[in-house]
């Protein structure tokens, strides 16, 4: 038999039952998680979130849907593979939430919102927060739910960029109330249903999406072949970024309708937030923050959240996939790496603080809402991952 038929029958194949052991043994740790999770009062929508989770931690790692790197491939060398998969992501969304939002709040009236959704006031505290989040993941290298699947895949830096964004919320609730009063509260909530309707909302944003997707189809320059590729496993292979932002719209819609909206902050912010007022760090009042939408932080009174548990599920799902695809490759970082970990994580923080939530929380989510906040958030996080890339480049 020759070469490349030996190769082909290789990718066709199936990984051998010796491989796929550890990835068995992470999805049995998550067994016995979920198992762990039903008996608790809050049980259904903790496995849920688990579950949701798990599926995320697959798809972010097998697709690399990553908005810094996909946004650096297309800065770099006009690769739009990966930034065209966020805008599907959005488009998928787009259509589920608007089809939601007809059960939850028949008229969208003026002054009422669909439940649980994150649409957030339209300020500049907003664009600040955005900005200091889109700095913080170019200098991190990464947003903080890749950080979580990278977590998975034994990126040894992520865990310091972790600890920074935990850093970096207990910043944004010292800084809270000034910037608040000075601009969040008064500050308008802006969706587009309140002045479109459902049907003229949907149709905006998707002919804004496909605008969106027109331009980086028009400027998008195709990467030479990587040689070799097709003769990896398929089980070894990446997935498409637009395969991966199908399946996280999809989920997005799913995961709103039955948990809450997709967001990766709340439960960081909530374990700042909780230790901050342990040791007396914050004032008696945060003004306003438990009346906001999107990825609100809140003292912890329970061991486990349905955000908690989503997040355990992206590093879990994401290390299962991880070892199966051979994907997981401890690498000892260097000092400067953990000190940008660090410091991007802090920006972060702080920004994701401020913003209500990250690319996940206030962008996905915002926008498949419909919520002028998301778009917001989109812009300036956008120019603050330029910022930071351009300060990359230089030191």
């Amino acid at each position: 038999m020759s070469a490349p038929a030996i190769e082909h029958d290789q990718a066709q194949g199936l990984p051998s039952w010796r491989s796929l052991l550890p990835s068995a043994a992470v999805l049995g740790a998550a067994f016995w998680l979920h198992q762990q999770l039903a008996e608790l009062p809050t049980g259904r929508t903790l496995t849920l979130s688990l579950a949701f989770g798990l599926f995320a931690g697959v798809v972010l790692q097998r697709s690399r849907f990553c908005f810094y790197c996909v946004s650096r491939d297309f800065i770099e060398s006009r690769d739009a593979r990966g930034l065209l998969g966020i805008v599907a992501a959005l488009a998928v969304g787009t259509l589920g939430y608007h089809a939601i939002f007809g059960a939850f709040l028949p008229e969208p009236a003026a002054g009422r919102l669909p439940p649980g959704a994150h649409i957030g006031p339209v300020s500049g505290v907003l664009v600040l927060g955005a900005f200091a989040f889109g700095l913080g993941m170019a200098i991190a290298g990464s947003c903080i739910s890749a950080q979580l699947y990278r977590l998975g895949e034994g990126a040894l830096a992520a865990p310091v960029a972790l600890l920074g964004t935990v850093g970096g919320f207990v910043l944004g609730l010292l800084s809270w109330n000034p910037l608040y009063l000075a601009s969040m509260q008064e500050a308008p909530v802006l969706w587009l249903p309140h002045h479109l309707g459902y049907d003229g909302s949907a149709v905006v944003q998707l002919l804004a999406l496909g605008l969106v997707a027109a331009l980086l189809a028009r400027w998008h320059r195709a990467p030479p072949p990587s040689l070799g590729a097709g003769a990896s496993p398929w089980w070894r292979r990446r997935w498409p970024t637009h395969v991966g932002g199908i399946l996280i719209g999809a989920l997005a819609v799913v995961a709103f309708l039955r948990v809450a909206p997709l967001g990766v902050t709340a439960e960081l912010g909530s374990v700042a937030r909780t230790l901050a007022d342990q040791r007396g760090w914050l004032p008696t009042r945060l003004e306003g923050i438990d009346t906001l939408r999107g990825c609100a932080t809140a003292i912890k009174e329970t061991l486990w959240s349905n955000n908690g548990a989503f997040i355990a599920g992206i590093v879990l799902g994401s290390l299962a996939a991880a070892l199966s695809a051979g994907d997981f490759k401890p690498k000892r970082p260097t000092r400067n790496e953990l000190l940008r970990a660090l410091a991007g994580g802090v920006l972060m923080g702080w920004g994701a603080t401020l913003a209500l939530g990250c690319t996940v929380g206030t962008l996905l989510s915002g926008i498949m809402a419909a919520a002028a906040s998301g778009w917001v958030f989109a812009a300036a996080s956008g120019a603050g991952l330029l910022a930071g890339w351009w300060w990359r480049q230089r030191w």
